[in-house]
């Protein structure tokens, strides 16, 4: 029989030759990959090819990525346009306001109209381009088809509004027309009554009324006070505003300033609900040039 030492024979089974104990040991490593020595499995090894699982975006970071894409959702694009914007779009507004009528005063009739309505165009043009180069709010300056549609529409139908309003507040009803010298349009025409009315002025006071005024009280008032009530207020100060401002400079009568109002709340709305700026644009565009059209009817027939 062949004979053992006392040291094999008391040699606990399974350190031998690794034995049970060893295999369990090596198995716990390899199950567990960070326990020291452990192998690198297939997979888990810093050097594996295998790409760690993505993360499944939770609902609070796919709300934060959403609310980038929209102005009327607050985000980073809007954060810029709170109450200094405001506060310094309505002290434009003034100051534009307040040097026309001093140079209108001050100033000889030939040109004093022009100096005005230069101050109040620079006045309000300054803010929108200081505004957007602090931040462009997301969606805003979007265009799609539809605002063609929109644009022509409701500018047609506040243009009938108008002529409503007109009859209704004690008007005649009849087109208006220019005044002719020798049976033609004055010298300058095209810049005063063509270019300015139907270019110039529906892009910046549709930029500063409803881009800076509107969005920026909008983005003020979001948080504290739900959407509605921002929409309501931020809609009803910009055309407050936008109503004195034409007040100011010459609207004269119950029924302009009316129709000046309602076209102020139409615009406003438009921007609201569709988040876009060029609606509105377009809208003021065609209300404006309808007139110049009528007026041009009224002139030639007399």
């Amino acid at each position: 029989m062949p004979t053992h030492s006392t040291d094999e024979l008391d040699e606990p089974v399974g350190v031998r030759d690794g034995g049970i104990e060893g295999e369990q040991a090596d198995l716990a490593r390899f199950r567990d990959p960070d326990a020291a020595g452990a192998p690198e499995a297939a997979g888990y090894g810093p050097d594996s090819d295998a790409e760690p699982a993505e993360e499944t975006p939770t609902r609070r970071s796919r709300s934060m990525s959403s609310r980038r894409t929209d102005w009327r959702l607050g985000g980073r694009t809007t954060s810029r346009w709170r109450e200094l914007v405001l506060g310094v779009a309505i002290l434009a507004l003034g100051a534009g306001v307040l040097i026309g009528a001093g140079a209108e005063r001050l100033l000889p009739a030939s040109v004093s109209g022009f100096v005005a309505t230069g101050v109040l165009w620079v006045a309000m043009g300054g803010t929108v381009l200081w505004a957007f180069l602090r931040s462009r709010p997301a969606y805003l300056l979007r265009f799609s088809p539809k605002d063609l549609v929109w644009g022509l529409g409701l500018g047609l139908i506040v243009r009938t509004c108008q002529g409503w309003i007109d009859v209704a507040t004690g008007g005649t009803g009849a087109l208006p027309s220019y005044p002719t010298i020798g049976g033609a349009l004055p010298d300058g025409w095209v810049f005063t009554d063509l270019i300015a009315p139907v270019v110039v002025a529906p892009v910046l006071e549709e930029f500063f009324f409803r881009a800076v005024v509107l969005v920026s009280l909008y983005t003020i008032l979001r948080r504290p006070f739900g959407k509605l009530v921002a929409g309501l207020a931020a809609g009803l100060v910009s055309t407050g505003l936008f109503v004195l401002g034409h007040w100011l400079v010459g609207a004269n009568g119950a029924g302009e300033v009316l129709s000046v109002a309602v076209l102020g709340v139409v615009c406003s709305a438009l921007v609201l609900l569709t988040g876009r700026i060029w609606g509105a644009v377009l809208v003021h565009v065609v209300y404006n040039a309808s007139f110049v059209v009528l007026a041009l009817a009224g002139t030639w027939l007399g």
